[in-house]
């Protein structure tokens, strides 16, 4: 369940930086551009922040196919 959160915040995310990169190059004015560029940073940290836990989150299960398991504690 937490990957399929993951995974939709991703696209969200994905779409959202798509948007922005598009409004940058339509962008008329350099204050535009530039407040348009601030909001373009941001979302790509957000996204480079959910790719992060995303490629954490799958080494962590691959991790876990290859730990053997205590059955002694």
């Amino acid at each position: 369940m937490f990957l399929r959160t993951l995974a939709k915040d991703m696209y969200r995310s994905q779409k959202e930086v798509e948007g922005l990169e598009r409004q940058l190059v339509e962008a008329d004015s350099s204050s535009e551009q530039e407040k348009v560029k601030g909001l373009l940073r941001q979302a790509k940290a957000e996204l480079e922040q959910i790719r992060k836990v995303m490629e954490g989150r799958k080494e962590q299960s691959k991790a876990s196919l290859y730990k053997p398991k205590s059955r002694f504690f």
